[in-house]
């Protein structure tokens, strides 16, 4: 199993970012995606969930309305679009999957929200 995120960077608060996850070496459409984030000095926390066909997704509060999670299980991608950002935002975000009951997770991408 491989995850590997893209498209972190450096954005100005009330800007915004895409981050995609590239996965392989698993049946991609037969699982739950979820990224995930940690701040400097945090718990990793939840930030975004999707089915595995992409008609159900959840997210935390404090990402609610701003940023949205997708998916495209003809490319094997999971993709998560963050709008309004702000620095609070600031984190390192990974892509998880849980195929075969086992925890995988990508090296992560960093993302700076700062002016």
């Amino acid at each position: 199993v491989q995850l590997v995120e893209s498209g972190g960077g450096l954005v100005q608060p009330g800007g915004s970012l895409r981050l995609s996850c590239a996965a392989s070496g698993f049946t991609f459409s037969n699982f739950f995606m979820r990224w995930y984030r940690q701040a400097p000095g945090k718990e990793r926390e939840l930030v975004a969930s999707i089915g595995s066909t992409g008609s159900w997704t959840n997210y935390a509060d404090s990402v609610k309305g701003r940023f949205t999670i997708s998916r495209d299980n003809t490319r094997n991608t999971v993709t998560l679009q963050m709008n309004s950002l702000k620095p609070e935002d600031t984190a390192v975000y990974y892509c998880h999957a849980r195929p075969g009951g086992m925890d995988y997770w990508g090296k992560g991408t960093l993302v700076t929200v700062s002016s």
